[in-house]
């Protein structure tokens, strides 16, 4: 089977995830078709950038954390600035997905063979989650109110897109009301989305007050990304990323 031409660049947001990135760089530049590998420092303050960077990454460092939403659309600049030809396909991923980063290429394919404008993955192991699923029913009622569309892993943020189908999507949700977004308003404008099965994990919040205060935040911004795409409150404005 023929390597394709590299068309594809990976962005990563990651916060303090030195002992991870590492080794999720390596397993994503082993992807066929893949060349850039850019990472999104956000405000770490300990060595993600530097393990970034000496794993084979592109590092772009925020001061301070701005959030996920942001960190993306920093990465996806950063790849149209050092895109030298075609606008490649962009690939987002957690940063704490090491070595099973490898398992990307399914997300890549369809978008690559022209099948689908954003392609969502569908991890087929769950890991035990500390939370009780609250944030991913909001999500997964809210896409499907507005959209008549079924997410099965509707916060799923290991998602590849066409440079084109991001771009209809800007200005993105606010942090963690990002995948809800995008799913929302790609739809709305008739992109084809697809969720995809893909053998990947990555580290399960706990229970202790960070993960709670984590999962308050994530139940807020999906909560105002919904909102914020309600007809039925068209004074709502969206949040600046």
């Amino acid at each position: 089977m023929a390597v394709p031409e590299p068309d594809t660049a990976v962005v990563i947001p990651a916060k303090d995830e030195a002992d991870r990135i590492g080794a999720t760089v390596t397993a994503v530049l082993k992807l066929p078709g893949v060349d850039l590998v850019v990472v999104v420092d956000d405000g770490s303050s300990d060595e993600t950038g530097r393990v970034a960077r000496a794993a084979g990454a592109r590092v772009v460092r925020h001061s301070r954390n701005r959030g996920k939403a942001a960190a993306m659309e920093s990465g996806a600049e950063a790849v149209r600035l050092l895109d030298e030809d075609a606008p490649r396909h962009l690939l987002f991923l957690d940063a704490d997905l090491g070595e099973t980063a490898e398992a990307a290429l399914p997300l890549i394919a369809p978008v690559r063979a022209g099948e689908a404008d954003m392609t969502i993955a569908a991890f087929t192991t769950r890991v035990k989650l500390g939370g009780h699923g609250m944030v991913v029913r909001l999500a997964r009622d809210g896409i499907k109110r507005l959209t008549g569309w079924e997410a099965t892993q509707p916060l799923n943020g290991q998602r590849c897109l066409t440079r084109a189908a991001f771009e209809a999507a800007r200005p993105l949700a606010h942090g963690f009301g990002v995948e809800t977004g995008l799913t929302v308003d790609l739809l709305r404008k008739g992109f084809r989305v697809v969720e995809v099965e893909v053998e990947m994990s990555h580290r399960a919040t706990g229970t202790d007050w960070r993960s709670q205060l984590h999962r308050a935040r994530q139940l807020r911004d999906v909560g105002l990304a919904l909102a914020a795409r309600d007809p039925k409150i068209p004074s709502l404005r969206r949040p600046t990323p």
